[in-house]
């Protein structure tokens, strides 16, 4: 998968950025985290993170940082704390199933244009204008032309975005 473009970021930064004020807060940061499914509390979110709030540039970083695997393969970690627990665990299949789920709303095995829309309007990153993208992005990952994403079109998206 494509990183995501400074655009997409933008957009999703000013979803998150519900009051305003050019920021976006551990809260707001952490409310889009436990849609995803990653679960943190306030004081771990604020280790990783190192700061109160993030403008723009710093949440760039942070999306960079958690969109890139270490070269050595092992998982994200917050900076300098030299912890093994970490934001992302690349490869593990255990969280590439926990991940597929939140998207695979009726259970069936594929993630649908329906169902990547629904997860996104839950996200509040959906609007009319983005219909069209959902089209687009589940075609770009449908190596099998069925019109869905399995798991394996899936797990290949995520360990792209990741290396």
């Amino acid at each position: 998968m494509s990183p995501l473009s400074n655009n997409d970021l933008q957009r999703i930064f000013e979803k998150l950025d519900k009051n305003g004020d050019g920021l976006v807060s551990l809260e707001e940061l952490n409310w889009v985290l436990v849609r995803i499914g990653v679960q943190f509390s306030l004081e771990e979110l604020g280790s990783f993170v190192g700061k109160p709030c993030l403008d723009f540039n710093e949440f760039l970083f942070f999306y960079d940082s958690i969109s890139n695997q270490n070269d050595d393969g092992k998982n994200m970690e917050p900076a300098g704390s030299g912890e093994e627990d970490g934001l992302i665990q690349a490869g593990e299949d255990s969280d590439l199933v926990k991940a597929f789920k939140v998207f695979d709303l009726n259970g069936d095995g594929f993630i649908s244009c329906e169902e990547l829309q629904s997860v996104l309007v839950r996200l509040g990153l959906w609007d009319e204008s983005s219909g069209k993208d959902c089209r687009s992005m589940i075609c770009f990952y449908d190596t099998n032309l069925d019109g869905v994403v399995d798991f394996e079109e899936f797990k290949n998206m995520m360990l792209q975005t990741i290396s």
